[in-house]
């Protein structure tokens, strides 16, 4: 019985020897790896790195906004033409780095065109500036006297009058209508102004034209006086 059992012992010693070297035969066979490598679907993320000219640069700034007042802004789209002296009339809404500054005009008042018991004044901007710039809508204006105090009421903006911008290239001109009932008619209360002051569109600093038309009205009886939009030319 002694010797059967060592000689199993033997046998079973031998048979792991053997199944062992097998197994390392395998794992060579297979260069060290025990299974396939593995598949995996999906997206890729995005790759990283430097960024293209193209996005490098981006895209074009747009202007976020008009910079063009409420008063600007009446009306619709209106065309128009040119002028030797004038600018183009177009219904485009001006955007607020192209708008004519006070420092870049000039101001003065064109000749009477009268009618129908109605004085008919032009006042006229022209661009003194080296750029295109652009006017639209209604200019501000006053009458004062030789101390600089307003004579009569703000002058009313004409109702119906379509804003239109009007681009002003070097040396032309733009001009906006400024109305008022002949005082001898209207037996409206009169005063003799010194001076026009006029305020561009959207602007804050004003042109001081001297007034050489007489007598305005500034109370009483059909006193009013009125604005109309600009347009291109100088309204001659």
């Amino acid at each position: 019985m002694a010797h059967t059992s060592q000689s199993s012992r033997r046998g079973a010693a031998l048979l792991a020897s053997t199944v062992a070297a097998l197994g390392l035969l395998t794992a060579c066979g297979n260069g060290g790896q025990g299974t396939s490598p593995e598949s995996v679907s999906g997206t890729a993320a995005p790759a990283t790195g430097n960024s293209s000219s193209a996005d490098s640069a981006g895209t074009s700034a747009v202007p976020s906004g008009t910079g063009s007042s409420a008063a600007s802004q009446t009306g619709g789209p209106a065309t128009g033409g040119t002028s030797s002296t004038g600018g183009t009339t177009t219904g485009t809404a001006t955007a607020a780095g192209t708008r004519c500054h006070t420092s870049e005009l000039t101001a003065s008042v064109g000749a009477d065109n009268p009618g129908a018991g109605q004085e008919n004044f032009p006042i006229v901007l022209t661009n003194k500036s080296g750029r295109t710039c652009t006017v639209r809508g209604y200019p501000g204006a006053a009458f004062v006297d030789a101390a600089g105090a307003q004579l009569g009421p703000d002058p009313q903006r004409e109702s119906g009058s379509t804003a239109a911008t009007v681009t002003l290239k070097p040396g032309q001109s733009a001009w906006a209508g400024l109305t008022f009932s002949n005082p001898e008619i209207s037996g409206a209360k009169t005063a003799t102004p010194t001076a026009l002051l006029v305020t561009p569109p959207d602007e804050k600093d004003s042109l001081k034209v001297t007034w050489k038309n007489g007598a305005v009205p500034v109370s009483g009886n059909a006193s009013s006086v009125r604005l109309n939009v600009f347009s291109a030319g100088t309204g001659a």
